[in-house]
Parts: structure tokens; sequence; C-alpha cells
């Protein structure tokens, strides 16, 4: 978590468990973490995740089985899909575009890049 941020720590920790279950760390039926074990796995107050859980449910991504605990909704990972790639497109790909214009970078050159990402040259593994 990233304390120093403008963006609120209980939406740092939903984009952190959204970014899990479209890597697959967190799949549609399976459990996720307890409040009070992601809350020691973050060193965050347990009520910041409570919050953060509440708000996934909000959105459908999370659901609670009483007793069970919580868990990726059947159309979880469809709903962060959808939500993230809409917050990419309509958000941060208009200024991707703005400083590729500025920085005169072609098209081409981007897909030249884009392929050496997929064949793994500039990849680097990270265990979210």
């Amino acid at each position: 978590m990233d304390f120093e941020s403008q963006k609120p720590i209980y939406i740092q920790i939903a984009d952190l468990i959204c970014e899990r279950i479209l890597r697959g760390k967190y799949v549609p039926g399976g459990r996720i973490p307890s409040i009070r074990d992601f809350s020691v796995e973050l060193e965050v107050n347990p009520n910041t995740v409570f919050k953060t859980y509440s708000y996934l449910q909000s959105m459908g991504i999370i659901m609670t089985l009483r007793g069970r605990g919580f868990f990726v909704s059947e159309d979880g990972y469809k709903l962060v899909l959808d939500m993230w790639r809409k917050r990419f497109l309509e958000e941060e790909l208009p200024d991707v575009f703005k400083k590729m214009r500025f920085l005169k970078i072609s098209f081409k050159e981007l897909k030249s890049y884009y392929d050496k990402l997929e064949e793994g040259e500039f990849y680097e593994k990270k265990d979210f």
C-alpha cells in the first residue's frame, strides 16, 4: 500500500484484489483471505479491509457465504475485466496517445515494443 498516495487505502486494496482476480490468483467461486488475515498480510486496520470488501460486494465482484467467508463471485472476473478495460480505454489510453504524439512515437514503433513485451523481453514477473 502506498500510504502517501492520494488514492484511499481501501481503493488500493480493492485494486490489488481485482488484479489478483485478473491474474487468476483468485478465481470465480474461490475463497479470498478473511478480513483478519488480509489486514495482517497488508499491515492495515481490519476496518479498512472490511470497507474494501463491502465496496467490492456492492459491485458484485465478491460475495460472502455466511459462516464460510468471502469468495469471488461467479461473474467477478468478467466484472473486473470490463471495469478495468473501460477505465483503461477512457482514462489512461487518451494520455498514452497524447504522450505518443508529443514524443513522436508511431503505432509501428509501439507495436514493436508490444511484441517484445509479449515475447517476455521486457516482462518482469511479479507475484501479487
